[in-house]
């Protein structure tokens, strides 16, 4: 008969895990690491990244979301956060920074009441409790605004900060006047936007093009380089043959050359068929064949081939023409039509434009910057704005900015929190105190007195909720009355997505890794006078590749 007092393992031997306060304490310091890492970009004195991957290829940015990405991290918990980043960047398009460092930053007040003895389910019970009141404060508080000097404000507040903090107004100016010519009602497809970046020339020299442009040039040196009164063939059929897996066998050289000459005939029928529909202009999204292209070259056809497909979707928006999906198809009747089209060289990129459109709902916005550093960083800073101003065109409702909304929110709470009774009105209150790490960290990030401007701040909601902080005066100001307004949508998201993250690492109490996944923290590491546990003792994180051949610092 077995021993029934034999130990039964289930799990391999060189299987690491981690149980119970070890395994939340891992997690929540993970998470700590990953917000103190992108939280000194926050605001408009944020400061940037370098990172160098594998490669050696270089980024500097304070993008949040770039900086997430671009990290090499391993830690599962810090992968939760990267990923509420990049659900914040796709559905609102800015905020990710301050939607990790919430996250951080509730998972510390989280911590503080674990050790005080305070069990989680009643933690997230109240955290659910303030964000259900914090969402009813915004809706109280926010402004029903989508004037276009509102969506310059929206614009150049998300655009603070970043590269093209000098030239703010200029981009914000061209970005809403991108964005109003693709308005359909309150809806804004910011895919009909083209954002493109020239390495070369300065900011101001940014412009926005009459029309749209494509990132490629024709087909042919021989075709046209420019066309008046452009009648525009769009095609998503390949005009060539199909490779055809087949054998043939051939008995006389003479068969082979009808073969060729067979070819050429379908080839000519093709070329005919555009031709003869009176385009001037054609743009495939799929390959044309040499002996098509050398047809439509004599024929004064201007051909693009393997046009990308954002591109087709932007040129149909702007010039009215429909995409064929088989050239039997093409008629007069699905033509768009164009005033002018034509090629250029801009500093050392081959773009075509397509201009003077008849009522064109696509738009594009040609960026320069000196170097490919800085034309990548303005690109993401007005991605970063076009969200922002798309979502609010379609919401209508903004919110002030500064640090206003989060001590206002924050104030509200610690009312609401009296009215709660057992220890769930302890969590509210450390919901509440997470919220100030936003004008917490832009004060701390301008250099200022981080202490007395949020006692400051304080006070100031006793009269107005617009109060905030400007970092470049490092005094409390009416955010309103200085144009730093956010959209609603943005702090929305953040502060669920953050709550969602909080609560779904509170709720891991086992952690099972394979062997050398994780290193186990030692319970008596304690944090560093930051406030961020020190980074040698929290392994997998990853880091950036590349650094390992850097030489020593002399």
């Amino acid at each position: 008969m077995a021993n029934i007092n034999q130990p039964m393992f289930i799990l391999r031997d060189d299987t690491d895990r981690f149980q119970g306060r070890t395994a939340l304490r891992m997690n929540i310091m993970a998470s700590q690491i990953l917000a103190g890492i992108v939280r000194t970009t926050l605001g408009p004195k944020g400061m940037d990244k370098m990172l160098v991957d594998k490669m050696g290829d270089v980024v500097v940015t304070n993008d949040g979301v770039t900086i997430l990405q671009e990290m090499d991290i391993a830690h599962p918990a810090a992968k939760m956060l990267v990923e509420v980043a990049k659900k914040q960047e796709n559905i609102v398009g800015d905020g990710t920074t301050s939607a990790v460092i919430v996250a951080g930053e509730l998972l510390k007040q989280a911590q503080k009441l674990i050790e005080d003895g305070n069990p989680v389910p009643t933690i997230i019970l109240g955290y659910r409790l303030a964000v259900a009141k914090v969402l009813e404060i915004m809706e109280n508080i926010s402004i029903d605004a989508r004037d276009e000097e509102t969506l310059l404000n929206i614009a150049r507040t998300a655009m603070t900060g970043k590269g093209s903090d000098f030239a703010k107004d200029e981009l914000a100016d061209l970005l809403i006047k991108a964005v109003l010519k693709v308005e359909e009602g309150e809806e804004i497809d910011k895919k009909l936007i083209k954002i493109h970046r020239i390495n070369g020339g300065s900011i101001e020299e940014s412009e926005i093009v009459d029309g749209i442009f494509i990132d490629q040039g024709r087909t042919l040196k021989t075709m046209p380089k420019e066309m008046k009164d452009c009648k525009i063939a769009l095609m998503k059929y390949p005009l060539e043959l199909k490779d055809v897996d087949a054998k043939v066998d051939l008995t006389d050289p003479l068969q082979m050359q009808v073969f060729l000459d067979n070819e050429a005939e379908m080839l000519k029928e093709v070329a005919d068929k555009i031709i003869n529909s009176g385009a001037n202009v054609l743009f495939c999204q799929k390959g044309i064949d040499d002996v098509v292209q050398q047809y439509l070259s004599k024929a004064g056809i201007m051909a693009f081939k393997r046009v990308k497909k954002s591109d087709v979707n932007r040129i149909m928006k702007a010039t009215g023409a429909t995409l064929v999906t088989n050239i039997e198809d093409l008629t007069p009747e699905t033509l768009g039509k164009a005033g002018y089209i034509h090629e250029e060289k801009v500093f050392d990129q081959i773009l075509t434009f397509i201009e003077d459109c008849e009522d064109p709902k696509a738009s594009s916005i040609l960026v320069r910057g000196s170097t490919r550093h800085i034309s990548s960083e303005i690109v993401r800073a007005m991605e970063d704005a076009l969200g922002v101003v798309a979502a609010t065109v379609e919401d209508g409702k903004v919110v002030v900015g500064g640090g206003a909304f989060e001590i206002e929110a924050a104030r509200q709470l610690r009312s609401y929190a009296n009215t709660v009774s057992g220890r769930a009105q302890l969590a509210i209150l450390a919901f509440a105190d997470a919220l100030e790490i936003i004008p917490r960290t832009l004060a701390e990030n301008g250099g200022l007195d981080t202490i007395d401007l949020i006692v400051e701040l304080r006070a100031a909601h006793e009269d107005s909720i617009n109060m905030g902080l400007n970092v470049f005066e490092g005094k409390v100001v009416d955010m309103m009355e200085a144009g730093v307004v956010e959209p609603q949508r943005v702090k929305k998201q953040a502060i669920r997505s953050a709550t969602e993250a909080c609560e779904m690492i509170l709720r891991i109490d086992d952690l099972v890794a394979a062997a050398g996944a994780l290193q186990k923290v030692d319970e008596d590491e304690n944090l560093d006078n930051s406030g961020m546990p020190p980074m040698g003792g929290m392994p997998g994180m990853g880091g950036m590749g590349g650094m390992g051949g850097m030489p020593p610092m002399m």
